[in-house]
């Protein structure tokens, strides 16, 4: 019996980062995956994205906005589906009378509601609840993001797994020319939405901070679009001249993360970190944060510091660029630790999550 499994994939489309890039590898994972070879996906959403195999995919366009396209998608999904994968909201799950797998990304506005996008962190504390209680499986990103789930919502626990996530396999493949235009010195990247919780504040300064000698040519350039509370970044930025490039594309960023003397990433809280695999994959020497998901995904293959430290993360940026050999051994164990995650390992547990639920 072929067993029909519906997806909110409206991010593929909608949402640049994050959730977005989630829901793409996730979709292109499960179409070359042998264990889902017999499955069918409906995809919910607003508008298609990609070129997946037509005669396992079929596209179920919703033009309503939300919250009733999240109704709209149930009833259908409810008709039409015998499980279903909630991606980016916990409000379908109110609706859905099949069972229903919801991806738990973060626990931001619980563990840190100042830095979170405000409109965003209300719609999730009004829905998680009844979401949760509906819910037939919460797979989670992070053994960090299991934690405060089972922390703040005990009775998840039996329900709530692990699977992680992957750095895109092109990002380990060479450039044709590492860096950017608007590049014209050796630079330290961070890349992140300008919001408070990436902590690129405290990343400036203590860039700054950093003796004259030591920077040497060095430019600190911050790629992400803006998000929100960003005045502060902006203006440090601007005070010392952070170089702002703004959101880039695929080729761009890969060439980035490949030219960089190092990748910068010391957030306060973060539900994965997936730019810390994609630099490592790219062969950037990291530093990120001793916080959350950070080391868990880190390992060994990185130096890792308190965030709320400015002294620390500028310490740390001096060792790489000072010491060559420091900065060599990152890239070698960067590189190896991004190979030992996968999108085929994500969509498979993924699709053994999906088949448990239909069963139960």
């Amino acid at each position: 019996m072929t067993l029909t499994v519906g997806i909110d994939a409206r991010a593929a489309a909608e949402v640049p980062a994050g959730r977005g890039r989630y829901v793409r590898e996730l979709l292109t994972a499960l179409a070359g995956l042998e264990q889902a070879q017999d499955l069918q996906f409906r995809l919910y959403a607003r508008e298609r994205w990609g070129e997946l195999p037509a005669g396992r995919f079929s596209w179920e366009l919703i033009e309503r906005p939300d919250p009733l396209w999240h109704l709209s998608a149930a009833r259908r999904a409810n008709r039409e589906c015998d499980v279903f994968l909630s991606t980016n909201s916990y409000l379908t799950a109110w609706f859905t009378r099949v069972p229903t797998s919801i991806v738990i990304y973060d626990l931001v506005p619980w563990t840190h509601p100042d830095t979170a996008n405000r409109r965003s962190a209300v719609i999730e504390r009004a829905t998680i609840r009844p979401a949760l209680r509906r819910a037939a499986a919460l797979p989670c990103i992070s053994e960090a993001t299991r934690t405060d789930l089972i922390e703040r919502f005990p009775g998840t626990r039996d329900r709530a797994s692990v699977i992680p996530l992957a750095a895109d396999p092109d990002f380990a493949e060479p450039v044709a020319a590492p860096g950017h235009p608007q590049l014209q010195h050796p630079y330290v990247l961070a890349v992140g939405t300008l919001e408070p919780r990436k902590n690129l504040e405290r990343l400036i300064e203590a860039w700054f901070a950093l003796p004259t000698e030591v920077r040497g040519e060095h430019e600190l350039a911050l790629v992400g679009p803006r998000g929100w509370d960003e005045a502060g970044i902006l203006q440090k930025a601007a005070d010392h001249g952070a170089r702002l490039l703004g959101r880039v594309s695929e080729t761009e960023l890969r060439a980035l993360y490949a030219g960089a003397t190092a990748f910068a990433y010391p957030s306060l809280y973060e539900g994965f970190g997936l730019p810390v695999l994609e630099a490592m994959a790219a062969g950037a020497p990291v530093i990120t944060s001793t916080c959350s998901s950070l080391p868990e995904v880190a390992g060994d293959a990185a130096l890792l510091v308190d965030p709320e430290d400015v002294g620390a993360i500028s310490a740390a940026l001096a060792r790489v660029l000072t010491e060559p050999e420091l900065a060599d051994d990152l890239r070698a164990r960067g590189r190896a630790r991004a190979a030992a995650f996968s999108w085929a390992r994500t969509a498979a547990e993924t699709v053994s999550v999906l088949r448990a639920t239909a069963a139960s």
